[in-house]
């Protein structure tokens, strides 16, 4: 009787577990355009801290005028979508901790944000 017991509970444990582990990683919106405006959300709240991780960006750039970079900690860094390009793409990306600042790359000095991941 035990062992059915037994196995019955690893077995809730791994209905649990296991789709847990194969969830897919959070998404996070970033937009850009089409006026001079850029923004990183999650769940529609602008993003400043996230947990180290993997996270799903889906970047929608509303202007070929502008584009959507992100550096981060020691020297790390991605163009999501350049100037010329217009429309939406989506990456998956494994943040370390460290300071991040999303930009565009035409216009960097005004169409920035930052956050920052523990």
């Amino acid at each position: 009787m035990r062992k059915h017991v037994a196995a019955a509970v690893v077995a809730a444990l791994a209905l649990v577990i296991v789709p847990a582990s194969l969830a897919s990683p959070p998404t996070l919106t970033g937009t850009v355009g089409p006026g001079y405006s850029i923004k990183l959300t999650h769940g529609g709240k602008k993003v400043t801290t996230l947990k180290a991780g993997k996270y799903t960006f889906v970047i929608n750039d509303k202007s070929s005028n502008h584009g959507y970079g992100l550096d981060g900690p020691n020297g790390w860094a991605m163009d999501f979508t350049s100037v010329s390009f217009k429309g939406a793409k989506t990456f998956t990306v494994t943040l370390k901790k460290g300071a991040y600042k999303y930009y565009c790359p035409a216009h960097e000095s005004m169409m920035f944000g930052h956050f920052t991941v523990s």
